[in-house]
């Protein structure tokens, strides 16, 4: 794989998980996991590119909220 474009490494460094706590860290992985798989793809470049990881951030920001949503007694 070749080095991503800039605005592609920026978006990255926010798909970044371990310093998250375990129950955010397992659903942020998802998207790390993903974004990471979208970038081995050689047919996928461009501006698009970039358009999908932003998208793919929004979601994973929302599915993060959802998951600080949960109260302590529903994750223990």
């Amino acid at each position: 794989m070749s080095m991503p474009h800039p605005s592609v490494s920026g978006i990255l460094r926010y798909f970044e998980y371990t310093h998250l706590p375990p129950l955010l860290r397992g659903v942020s992985s998802r998207f790390h996991a993903l974004a990471w798989a979208l970038l081995e793809e050689d047919y996928l470049e461009g501006p698009e590119l970039t358009v999908a990881l932003r998208k793919l951030l929004e979601a994973k920001d929302a599915a993060v909220r959802a998951a600080l949503d949960k109260t302590p007694k529903e994750t223990s």
